[in-house]
């Protein structure tokens, strides 16, 4: 052992040197005050597994700090942190820093002076861990932190609750991996980059049960001493019971209660959008305008609930017919639209005509067994780059309708293929 590594074994003051944040050297004093087995023990440990949780970011920090190469040599002003020993207990401990050289290679060397003899300061320090634990040990939330490439480096206890692992299963994984869908993660790590915070920010994560859940995060960036992206700290929390709810009343407000298809509201909204998509894009767009002929007959004749029953399977034949990305909806009563998107004339004439057959083929029967029939007559229209808005493509199809009826229902009726 050479002279100077015999000073600072003798030195009452802890001393550690780390490398990348592994520890190469400890004296006694360092031992005694991390309460270690050994000197030994603590070798290659990382200085930071002793930090308290609250002061990491900060200790990190000061680290960074001296090691750049204007700070050389120049220890950085001392500051009190929080430690965690080897048996558990807390210590407040005076620590300064400075860059030096070991073995060749950058190190940083520590020197630590325990300040937690005073019995008052001892006191504070336990009733505001107590306190710490307390609220983080019960927290709904769950605190997160991840460094920059999104390894999570520390995750609060509440993740047993949330996602169903423990934290040592989570830390030292990234963050992604519990994402059922990238195209969240990649825009949370967007928002976070341009804003530096984001709160009550939407997403999901996969549970260890495999169940998908809906997330609220509120986080915000890391930085280093030089300003550079260290990582994101913040919590999430479950949300899919407010989601669940959220999206029900969703569902209310846009579906047709008797027949579960869009109510007129709905399918208006998404025939504006639609139609804005074709001007912009001069896509064809055929539309539809559908009613059950004799409705009222069959009101009079089997009651209101066949009625509604007739409906039912009206709406059910229709949607038969269709395409995912094609739309229906109850405008009122016994009217019906839908919207094909993408869809010339002669190929929404061809769908009309299907949809025409397979409502003639539908054998209904009411209560007292007696089966009955219905017809439907169909208005077809098609968008025009001439259109002032999407009412002119409404009203030709409406007009249709009208024409279909007037030439005695049960068929299909193109003011297009009039040349009107």
């Amino acid at each position: 052992m050479n002279h100077d590594l015999r000073l600072l074994h003798l030195l009452p003051a802890a001393v550690l040197v780390t490398q990348e944040g592994a520890i190469r050297f400890a004296n006694a004093a360092s031992m005694e005050l991390l309460e270690a087995p050994s000197i030994d023990s603590l070798i290659g440990r990382l200085s930071g597994d002793f930090v308290h949780p609250l002061d990491q970011v900060r200790s990190t920090n000061r680290i960074q700090q001296v090691a750049v190469p204007e700070q050389a040599g120049r220890p950085n002003k001392s500051s009190e942190f929080r430690i965690r020993t080897e048996r558990g207990n807390l210590r407040m401990v005076l620590i300064s820093s400075v860059a030096i050289e070991w073995d060749g290679a950058p190190a940083v060397l520590m020197c630590g002076m325990d300040m937690t003899h005073q019995s008052e300061i001892e006191a504070q320090l336990r009733e505001s861990e107590q306190n710490f634990r307390r609220l983080f040990d019960n927290m709904q939330d769950v605190y997160y932190r991840t460094d920059a490439q999104g390894i999570v480096q520390h995750v609060g206890p509440g993740v047993r609750r949330v996602l169903g692992y423990e934290p040592h299963e989570i830390e030292g994984r990234t963050a992604e991996s519990y994402y059922p869908q990238s195209k969240d993660r990649d825009a949370f790590k967007a928002a976070i980059m341009e804003h530096g915070e984001v709160s009550d920010f939407p997403g999901q994560m996969v549970r260890r049960d495999g169940t998908v859940i809906d997330i609220s995060i509120s986080s915000h960036a890391l930085y280093d001493h030089a300003g550079n992206f260290a990582g994101v700290e913040g919590i999430y929390r479950d949300v899919t019971q407010r989601k669940n709810l959220e999206r029900e009343l969703q569902r209310l407000a846009t579906t047709d209660m008797l027949t579960g298809i869009a109510n007129r509201r709905a399918f208006l909204e998404c025939a504006e959008s639609a139609y804005a998509h074709s001007r912009s894009n001069g896509e064809p767009l055929t539309l539809l305008m559908l009613d059950l002929d004799h409705f009222k007959t069959i009101n009079d004749r089997f009651g209101h609930l066949e009625g509604d029953r007739a409906l039912m399977a009206f709406a059910q034949a229709i949607k038969g017919q269709l395409r995912a990305s094609d739309a229906v909806g109850r405008l009122g009563g016994e009217e019906f639209g839908v919207l094909l998107p993408v869809t010339t004339l002669a190929e929404g004439l061809e769908v009309a005509t299907r949809m025409l057959h397979s409502i003639r083929a539908l054998e209904l029967m009411d209560d007292a067994g007696h089966s009955y029939r219905v017809t439907t007559s169909l208005g077809v229209s098609t968008f025009r780059q001439s259109d002032r808005s999407l009412r002119d493509m409404l009203d030709r199809a409406d007009q249709a309708l009208y024409l279909a009826k007037h030439r005695g229902r049960n068929q299909v009726a193109s003011l297009e293929t009039l040349g009107e």
